[in-house]
C-alpha cells in the first residue's frame, strides 16, 4: 500500500470510550494528526462556554480539527440535516454563523452539510429551492476564510433524497447555476455509496475535481476495514493513484476498543497518522 495517504479519526464514532471532549487527545495518542466531528453539540446555537470548551480541548490535544458536520436535527429521530427544510431555516442560519466562527478558531476549512429528509406529502421543490438559498449562503460564508461546503449521499434513512454521487452533483449544479459558487464539492463515503451501489471506481477516476473529502466504513455493518466486503485497500490504492490530495475520514463503529479497531492499518506509516 502506498503511503500518501492522510487519515483522520472521526471522534464522534471513534474513541466514544471517552468523554468528546477528550477524545482529539486520545486520537492523538494513537498517532492522527488530523479528527473530524459530527456536530458536538446538543443544539444548533451552543453556549458560548460551551463553544468555548470545545475549542480549548481541540488546542490542548495537538490536533487538526479537519472536518465538521452542521447541525443535523435529532440524529435519534431519524433526521439527517436541515439544509432542505423551509421551516428551519432560521435554524440553518444560526448555526452557520456557528460553525463558520470554529471554523476560523479552529483552522478548519471543510464543512459537511447533511441535505436532510424529504417525507412523502413534502413540497419537494420548496425543500429544493430551500436547499439552493442555504447551500449558496453556506458556501458564501465559509469561502470567505478558504472554506469548502461538502454534501454527502447517504444510504439511510429512505426519506434522505441524495443516494448517489450523482443525486449530489445535481444539487451542486443547480447552486452553481444560480450563484456561480465553486467551493460546494461531493463527500465521498464509500460506505454509504457501495450500500447504494455507485460506481466508485468512476467517480475516483473521473470526477476526483468535484471531490471535497472523502470517509471510509466496511460493508454491511459499517465497521473497520476487514469486518466487511467491500475491498477498501483497492480504493485507498486508486485515490493514491490519482492523487487525491485531500483527507480520509475513518467514519465508522469499531467493532471492539477503538484502538485496536485500528489495527488494519498495519505499521502506521502514513502521512497524517504517525
Amino acid at each position: 500500500m502506498a503511503g500518501g495517504l492522510r487519515f483522520a479519526a472521526n471522534c464522534s464514532m471513534l474513541f466514544t470510550e471517552h468523554p468528546l471532549l477528550k477524545r482529539p487527545s486520545a486520537a492523538r495518542a494513537c498517532g492522527f494528526d488530523g479528527v473530524e466531528f459530527w456536530w458536538p453539540f446538543e443544539s444548533a446555537v451552543p453556549q458560548g462556554h460551551d463553544v468555548d470548551a470545545f475549542v480549548s480541548a481541540m488546542d490542548a490535544s495537538g490536533v487538526r480539527l479537519i472536518a465538521l458536520n452542521f447541525f443535523a436535527g435529532d440524529r435519534a429521530a431519524g433526521e439527517r440535516g436541515i439544509v432542505c427544510r423551509p421551516d428551519r431555516v432560521h435554524e440553518f442560519r444560526a448555526n452557520l454563523a456557528v460553525v463558520a466562527e470554529l471554523g476560523q478558531r479552529l483552522g478548519c476549512r471543510t464543512f459537511n452539510a447533511l441535505y436532510g429528509n424529504i417525507a412523502p406529502g413534502d413540497d419537494a421543490s420548496a425543500a429544493r429551492r430551500t436547499a439552493v438559498a442555504n447551500l449558496d449562503a453556506a458556501a458564501a460564508a465559509v469561502d470567505q476564510f478558504g472554506g469548502v461546503i461538502v454534501l454527502e449521499p447517504l444510504s439511510d434513512p429512505h426519506p434522505y433524497p441524495l443516494r448517489t454521487s450523482s443525486d449530489v452533483l445535481d444539487v451542486i449544479t443547480t447552486v452553481r447555476q444560480s450563484s456561480g459558487c465553486r467551493n460546494l464539492k461531493v463527500l465521498a463515503d464509500i460506505y454509504h455509496l457501495a450500500t447504494n451501489g455507485d460506481d466508485i471506481d468512476f467517480l475516483f477516476n473521473s470526477r476526483l475535481g468535484e471531490i471535497g473529502h472523502v470517509q471510509i466504513a466496511d460493508a454491511p455493518g459499517r465497521h473497520e476495514p476487514g469486518t466487511g466486503t467491500l475491498p477498501i485497500r483497492h480504493y485507498l490504492r486508486l485515490l493514491d493513484d490519482v492523487d487525491y490530495a485531500g483527507w480520509i475520514g475513518l467514519e465508522y463503529a469499531p467493532t471492539g476498543q477503538t484502538a485496536e479497531s485500528l489495527q488494519w492499518m498495519g505499521s502506521g506509516h502514513w502521512s497524517g497518522k504517525r
